[in-house]
């Protein structure tokens, strides 16, 4: 049976960004699929009570701090967003849609997008940053603002965020194997020792 790494994510969340670094090298490493799964971070904090650990200050010094050590040993950018924390319904509408009717410039999207963020630290709640972003990705702003108001898309992003709480998801990043839930970008290690397995 070939193994699977689902991983739901937010682009407004960092540690989603730090783990979208790693997850496509160690799913190859394993011969595993690396399934994405969009959802609204906000749509599952607001379903189950969970808020950012921004919220509460010394907490959110110390994971900022925390996630910047993780960037140094990837070896990769990492700097907070102008206008942090972004608000993503639309970039996550876009992403969605783009998985749903584009699936061929899905990567590409998601690259542009998680960089924009975290590499370029561009405040993409934006329009005419985020529209920049796109072009510069070589995207077209109006289709992707189109994607992302369109019913059928909405919709999806409604069912994946739903059901993500229903299998137990609370926070960005979260993968499962299997039936297995691992919460956080620091758990990836586990992760690799489920597909060892």
């Amino acid at each position: 049976m070939s193994k699977t790494v689902e991983f739901y994510f937010d682009l407004g969340s960092p540690a989603s960004y730090l783990a979208w670094i790693q997850l496509p090298a160690l799913c190859a490493r394993h011969g595993a699929t690396l399934v994405y799964r969009p959802m609204l971070l906000g749509g599952v904090f607001q379903a189950t009570g969970n808020a950012s650990p921004a919220m509460i200050p010394a907490k959110g010094r110390y994971m900022f701090t925390d996630l910047g050590r993780y960037a140094r040993r990837y070896g990769v950018p990492f700097g907070m967003p102008a206008g942090f924390p972004v608000n993503t319904l639309t970039l996550m509408r876009g992403v969605i849609g783009m998985q749903l009717r584009s699936p061929a410039q899905f990567d590409a999207l998601l690259a542009a997008l998680f960089r924009g963020l975290w590499e370029q630290q561009r405040n993409l709640s934006d329009a005419a940053t985020l529209a920049a972003t796109l072009s510069l990705a070589g995207f077209d702003p109006a289709a992707f603002q189109a994607l992302a108001a369109d019913g059928e898309v909405k919709a999806e992003l409604k069912r994946e965020t739903e059901a993500a709480v229903a299998r137990g998801v609370f926070g960005a990043p979260t993968c499962f194997v299997g039936g297995e839930m691992f919460f956080g970008q620091d758990r990836l290690d586990f992760v690799e020792e489920a597909l060892s397995r």
